[in-house]
């Protein structure tokens, strides 16, 4: 039997998983790590614990599956995406906090480069919008607010990295500064065509080319674990984006399949196979995966901002249920909101509406509102977010959408995924092995080691656990879209009071 191991760095954990050559787990452990808002809409993390926890976890799932160093073939890395860390070159001590992907600081940034005209060409050449979202202002913010930040730079000093540059360059001990192709592409400085750094870009956010990570194919022999790390010197031979390894270990290799991850955000993904698409109903157009010397893969996402952080928000902010495994128990107590519709805009609005304005609502309470119609209504709220990121993208897609995967954690939660299936008119479909995310990487390990001979190979580990069949009928389902619409317009101050009760 081969082991591979991912390393899986997300945005509440660091986690490790030991995978067999059949796709099934053999050991994990995982660590929670700490977010910091220090202002309204700031969020951070202290980059030296992301590496810490992480190098901690691998050491223990190895433990964990009754392994040795020399049992593990090859280590995979997947990553929250678009966290931006800068470190120094010599020491390797970051500068300052790395900003997350969750972090809106940069929107004056954003608003100046839409009203200097440049949105339409950053959008044609990154296949991304110009939203806080994505690493490049983060980066720009860094070199501009910490103290001699781009003097550093200018001298070639300093190394910027997302989350698995930070990684890879902690593994190997400074040997290898890369990047990772998709994670590259969301930057906001990647040319999605050609798949390296773009000049014109670079020039236009005054961002010094020697910061930039050497970008490099997902499965592709990166380097090997520094001595003293794992008690041997282990391959690295994938690093892929959270969610396109999600897309990955899906088994969504063909275009047209698509995914949804249910964590922090909510992240749809659809392969496009080897043709980039620009979308044309507010989606991004992303690089899915590179392996070895084959084409490029594309993918068209719609990102949620607020999923499962709005589960954490009924425990931590109001305090309703006791831990996130209680809000189905809480939500079956009603059988249905009765009305109640909650807009979790807390952090503006994701695809397809990219409104950083907007503002978290929660409409439709009377009287005999409780907390479990408030429950409800924020399982409610996930899918359908969901769903209005599909049917933008069944307008993009080459071919219409059959079944849609689904993996992250609450996608454990039946009643949400059920209610997902009513929503979308298409099978929900839910796999054994829900670590999806971890699986990608660990799977790109194997075909960048030689483990696994080709992709197709990889299509038959995929197993079913649960189809959830729609049950809604399509006068429901209309309804139902049309008050969340509703709800939606009023959350982005587009309604008054006299147009909604028409």
């Amino acid at each position: 039997m081969t082991y591979l191991l991912a390393l899986d760095q997300g945005t509440t954990s660091s986690r490790a998983i030991v995978f067999d050559d059949k796709g099934n787990p053999c050991g994990m452990a995982q660590r929670e790590i700490t977010l910091g808002t220090p202002q309204p809409g700031w969020v951070e993390q202290n980059a030296t614990e992301l590496w810490n926890t992480q190098i901690g976890v691998a050491q223990q799932a190895i433990v964990s599956a009754g392994l040795l160093a020399q049992d593990i073939a090859a280590i995979g890395l997947t990553n929250q995406r678009e966290t931006t860390i800068v470190w120094h070159r010599k020491t390797g001590q970051p500068i300052a906090p790395a900003i997350v992907w969750q972090d809106r600081r940069t929107a004056d940034w954003c608003e100046r480069l839409k009203a200097a005209g440049h949105e339409a060409l950053i959008s044609r050449k990154t296949g991304l919008r110009l939203d806080p979202y994505f690493s490049a202002g983060k980066l720009v913010w860094l070199l501009d607010h910490v103290p001699q930040a781009r003097e550093m730079a200018a001298r070639g000093e300093l190394a910027f990295g997302t989350v698995d540059s930070w990684l890879l360059w902690n593994l190997t001990q400074g040997q290898r500064h890369v990047i990772d192709v998709s994670n590259a592409s969301r930057t906001l400085m990647l040319n999605l065509e050609t798949c390296q750094w773009d000049d014109e870009l670079l020039a236009l956010f005054d961002i010094p080319r020697s910061l930039l990570p050497e970008v490099v194919p997902s499965g592709h022999a990166v380097g090997e674990t520094a001595d003293g790390l794992l008690g041997r010197r282990i391959p690295l031979t994938a690093a892929i984006g959270d969610q396109q390894s999600a897309l990955f270990g899906q088994g969504c290799h063909l275009p047209g399949m698509a995914k949804n991850t249910y964590g922090t955000g909510c992240f749809m993904l659809m392969n496009t196979g080897s043709t980039l698409r620009a979308s044309q109903h507010q989606l991004l157009s992303t690089i899915g995966w590179k392996v070895g010397q084959s084409p490029t893969q594309y993918a068209l996402e719609g990102s949620v901002f607020m999923a499962g952080a709005i589960v954490q928000w009924l425990r931590d902010g109001l305090g309703i249920i006791q831990t996130s495994q209680d809000v189905e128990t809480l939500a079956s107590q009603v059988a249905s909101t009765e009305g109640v519709v909650l807009v979790p805009a807390f952090t503006g609005l994701g695809a397809p509406y990219w409104d950083t304005e907007a503002r978290g609502m929660l409409t439709g309470m009377t009287r005999g509102t409780n907390k479990s119609h408030i429950a409800r209504a924020a399982l409610e709220a996930i899918a359908f977010q969901v769903s209005d990121v599909l049917e933008a993208m069944q307008q993009d897609a080459p071919t219409p959408l059959t079944e849609l995967r689904v993996d992250g954690g609450a996608s454990g939660n039946d009643m949400l995924m059920q209610f997902q299936a009513d929503l979308l008119g298409v099978p929900v479909l839910r796999p054994v092995v829900r670590e999806t995310t971890a699986l990608g990487a660990a799977l790109m390990a194997g075909l960048g080691a030689g483990v696994f001979d080709s992709v197709e190979q990889l299509g038959n580990l995929w197993q079913l656990e649960r189809c959830f069949e729609p049950r809604m009928s399509a006068d429901e389902r209309a309804q139902r879209v049309q008050h969340w619409h509703q709800a939606i317009a009023r959350a982005r101050g587009q309604l008054d009071h006299a147009s909604l009760n028409h």
